[in-house]
């Protein structure tokens, strides 16, 4: 069973609707499109997957952090994240994401560049499914991720999501530049 101190989760609202935060004395673990309420199993499902079963608490000041962020994110006032994570997944899952906080704000890669700069190129699709399971969407750019023709495909939020995500985030690179 995996050990962590506490486990807390906040909602803050979002250009994307609420968000659902929720992190462990070691860093963000997880972020959900959707208010709480609506999420709450899907969080706690996720975490027993993963064999954390330490209580869930509600706690946004401990979050506030993590929310200033993203705020500033959504205003345009930041470009990277530096808050701590806690990611729980698999070694090449991890090894995606981490490829994936490299892509610059306001650019896109697709599945085959990721595969062919982690030293795996016939692994697309599983790029694809790692990119799929991306516990902290935004901080870890998963929605910059797109196909090789430059067709936006899958994101857990919905295509919708991406594309404003992508947007803003066009706008606001040519508008600081």
């Amino acid at each position: 069973m995996t050990k962590r101190q506490f486990i807390s989760y906040a909602e803050m609202d979002s250009p994307l609707g609420p968000l659902t935060l929720v992190q462990s004395e070691k860093g963000m673990i997880l972020i959900e499109f959707g208010a709480a309420k609506d999420v709450y199993l899907t969080i706690k499902s996720k975490l027993k997957k993963h064999l954390l079963c330490t209580p869930l608490k509600e706690d946004a000041d401990s979050l506030k952090p993590v929310q200033k962020q993203l705020d500033e994110y959504f205003q345009g006032q930041r470009y990277e994240f530096d808050v701590p994570l806690d990611l729980l997944g698999t070694r090449f899952q991890t090894l995606v994401w981490k490829t994936l906080q490299s892509i610059p704000y306001g650019e896109t890669k697709s599945y085959k560049q990721i595969a062919l700069e982690i030293g795996a190129p016939k692994a697309v699709r599983a790029i694809g499914g790692a990119n799929n399971q991306n516990p902290v969407p935004i901080i870890i750019p998963c929605h910059r991720v797109i196909g090789t023709n430059g067709s936006m495909v899958g994101y857990g939020g919905g295509i919708e999501k991406k594309e404003t995500l992508l947007q803003l985030e066009s706008f606001n690179a040519r508008m600081s530049s």
